[in-house]
């Protein structure tokens, strides 16, 4: 969140953000339910420095004017804790609404209400031109037999999934490809909880709660599925203060991604690219706020040096004002090339690096102590995608497969594979029984 004194100061900064985002927040309502609590604090201290006056005259009063002063000292109990309660109401009134309220923009954001309007930073490997019908990951993951999205709807629903065989490989080479990467950059590694607090969630800018909420709730518990690595991350050091010379502090995360609204059906959303479960590697970090701009560059760079090791045509993109969501005042998002989306081909998003500044830290009152000054200030948390486990696949199968049906092992991963290419079952069978007798 933001701090309201900055946003009373800075109102108009705050209404461009707003209106920029095409958000729905009223700013009036949140400056009148902040100027009521104040109003009714300042009562409230003003009643308790009579009554602490009262209680202190008490005992040393003549004896004839202490009934006066008890009496008076009751009817202020009374009061103090009628405007307590009054107080705990007009603060959560204004923390409630102070909730709608979106981080604020750079002055080069670019404008306008969806991702059609996000631009184009570089782009890296022209997508391939073969002379052969490409299939999609769908087909490609039922000729190979690497997904299974039939048993998976058995199971558990639509838009859920068993990997089998080369496509479990893959996603182990993925996952520990992007993190030896991170680790050799200075990330610590973690395996987090799937499960987070439903105000660790809120602190992080997702909706735990209301008709927003993208979340799986445990019913009956403060608990929640985690739609990212993001959200535990960001809450490991709340409510502490951290050490100046301990920023920045990175993290690589893996972690399942559960995520209840799964897209409109059609050719958007086909397949793994937008499922109710998966599996991702997550970048994090804590920082200053003068080493946050650099850091996400640097974030960006990671998941670039990722995509070009595996080969695997991109473009990254600036994300305009209107797709952005509340915590991120940057961001930046790869889109690889895949092959079968679409009617013939287009750009999918598989990463994204946001800077939060101190949006997130503010709510999960994550601070650290300035060493040139001796003050407590917020950290600037920044995240980033290392590989999202379904949407890379994607890209793998469909920019890597050949006329004969397999697919290319990217060059990276083949240690952790074992395999230099994934073919067809029959072939699969074929190669091992020659292996076998030779």
């Amino acid at each position: 969140m933001l701090d309201i004194k900055y946003i009373i100061e800075n109102r108009e900064e705050v209404e461009r953000s707003i209106e920029l985002r095409h958000f729905k927040t009223d700013l009036d309502a949140v400056i009148d339910a902040y100027d009521r609590f104040r109003s009714v604090k300042q009562a409230l201290e003003e009643k308790q420095a009579e009554a602490n006056t009262v209680a202190k005259t008490i005992s040393t009063a003549d004896p004839s004017e202490r009934p006066a002063l008890i009496e008076r000292g009751s009817a202020l109990k009374a009061e103090t804790s009628k405007l307590g309660e009054e107080m705990a109401a007009h603060e959560a009134e204004w923390k409630e609404l102070m909730l709608t309220v979106p981080n604020t923009l750079p002055g080069d954001t670019p404008e306008g209400k969806d991702d059609t309007a996000n631009e184009t930073v570089k782009t890296f490997l022209e997508p391939p031109r073969v002379n052969f019908k490409q299939k999609d990951h769908i087909e490609l993951g039922k000729s190979l037999d690497l997904i299974d999205f039939e048993g998976g709807a058995k199971v558990a629903g639509a838009k859920f999934y068993f990997l089998k065989n080369e496509a479990v490989m893959l996603e182990m080479a993925l996952q520990h490809f992007a993190f030896k990467k991170a680790i050799e950059h200075g990330f610590i590694p973690l395996q987090t909880p799937d499960l987070a607090r439903n105000e660790v969630l809120q602190g992080a800018g997702f909706a735990p709660r209301g008709n927003e909420s993208n979340t799986y709730r445990i019913e009956d518990q403060d608990l929640s599925l985690v739609a990212t690595a993001e959200i535990p991350v960001g809450g490991l050091h709340a409510g502490e203060i951290l050490p100046e010379e301990m920023l920045p502090l990175r993290y690589v995360a893996w972690s399942h991604c559960f995520r209840t609204e799964a897209g409109a059906a059609g050719q958007a959303s086909k397949g793994l690219y937008r499922v109710h479960q998966f599996s991702k590697v997550e970048l994090y970090a804590f920082t200053t706020p003068e080493q946050s701009a650099a850091v996400h560059e640097e974030l960006l760079a990671l998941e670039e040096s990722i995509y070009q090791e595996l080969q695997i045509p991109y473009r990254v993109v600036r994300i305009c004002a209107g797709d952005l969501g509340a915590p991120a005042w940057k961001k930046y998002d790869i889109e690889a090339w895949m092959p079968g989306k679409g009617e013939n081909g287009e750009y999918g998003e598989i990463t994204s690096a946001s800077n939060c500044t101190d949006f997130q830290a503010r709510r999960l009152n994550v601070r650290y102590k300035d060493k040139a000054t001796g003050q407590n200030r917020f950290v600037h948390t920044l995240n980033g995608t290392a590989i999202a486990m379904s949407r890379t696949p994607i890209a793998i199968l469909e920019n890597f497969q050949t006329e004969r049906g397999t697919v290319i092992v990217p060059e990276v991963l083949r240690p952790v594979m074992g395999v230099d290419e994934i073919m067809p079952k029959t072939a699969r069978d074929d190669e091992d029984a020659k292996q076998a007798t030779a």
